[in-house]
């Protein structure tokens, strides 16, 4: 079987599954068909993705119903502004052995697992945020001079409070960058609500079955990488980014009295991931604009900050990155 012809079956099979999947998940975590597409797209991507809402929307619900759909072992670290960071990554204790010699052990921490949910990880102060940096970058954690690789696949979903609420300590830039995706969960509406009370105030509620597992994750993650991407999209993507850093040749003029910084060669790298990982949910073998336009706000948000006369104006992030995509899809037409 050729290459290409051996690609497409097996995007085909992998649509089949994910599709399965989705239906899995959204039978427990009702409505919310955006929010599972964003969260699917960064676990087939490989990263991790930090989940922002008011609490009660169902974020820790995600969070366990995946590691149930996909097979993974999971962690759960509740941030508290007690927490250290050996809570997080473990420590070496002393221990006596039984003909007298005593020895370090190292007891490993929550993170030593394959999805780690970070629950209000803003809760918790910047020394004990800054513990998941390498894990999240590097997929591994050095302590007592050695290196200690984690769990694989490793992905975390961390859970965020809006930073206005008391008791919060916003993440700082360098921590915000090691997520993919941003994922916005709003109030749901009215038939959504509805259609919510009806499924879990009731005897029976809906359980959610595995479908995938550690390994074919895995090969589902690699196939994502091995998809092709058309100069078109390719383009699309550089554009968006590249316009969206303030004092940049490419960027439009009124972008310098909005944006204080942008996103970084980071932010086009998850983009172009998320589209093709967008594709393959929806059945399709390549990504096309249409993907670019529905991932460049999960990507970009969190990666950009306004400027003071914006926030005086009103203005959301989100409808910046809209109005950039707006004119990048103009130009290119």
């Amino acid at each position: 079987m050729a290459a290409e012809d051996k690609l497409v079956a097996d995007a085909t099979l992998l649509a089949a599954r994910l599709t399965e999947a989705r239906a899995s998940i959204e039978r427990r975590f009702v409505g919310q068909h955006e929010v599972v597409e964003q969260v699917l797209a960064a676990i087939l991507s490989g990263g991790h993705a930090l989940l922002v809402g008011q609490p009660g929307l169902g974020k820790t619900m995600l969070v366990d119903t995946l590691s149930t759909v996909l097979g993974l072992d999971s962690a759960r670290i509740q941030f508290t502004p007690d927490l250290m960071p050996a809570d997080i990554l473990g420590s070496e204790v002393l221990d006596m052995r039984p003909d007298g010699t005593r020895a370090f052990r190292f007891v490993e921490g929550p993170v030593f697992t394959q999805l780690l949910m970070a629950d209000e990880i803003n809760r918790a102060s910047p020394r004990t945020q800054s513990a998941l940096l390498q894990a999240m970058q590097e997929g591994e954690v050095t302590i007592g001079g050695q290196h200690r690789p984690l769990g694989r696949p490793f992905h975390v979903l961390a859970t965020q409070n809006p930073i206005e609420q008391e008791g919060t300590y916003p993440l700082p830039e360098a921590q915000l960058d090691r997520f993919l995706v941003q994922v916005d969960i709003d109030y749901p509406d009215r038939d959504t609500e509805r259609a919510i009370l009806l499924a879990t105030t009731g005897l029976d509620r809906d359980r959610p079955h595995g479908v995938l597992d550690a390994a074919s994750l895995i090969a589902a993650q690699r196939l994502v990488r091995a998809m092709p991407v058309g100069e078109g999209v390719t383009a699309a993507i550089l554009d968006l980014v590249r316009a969206a850093r303030p004092g940049s040749a490419e960027a439009p003029g009124w972008l310098g009295d909005t944006l204080v910084w942008g996103p970084g060669p980071r932010a086009a790298q998850a983009l172009m991931l998320l589209t093709r990982a967008r594709a393959v949910l929806q059945g399709r073998f390549a990504p096309t604009l249409d993907d670019v336009a529905a991932m460049a706000a999960p990507v970009l948000r969190h990666r950009m900050a306004l400027s003071f006369a914006a926030r005086a104006r009103g203005e959301s992030a989100d409808a910046v990155i809209a109005r950039l995509m707006g004119e990048s899809l103009r130009a290119a037409a």
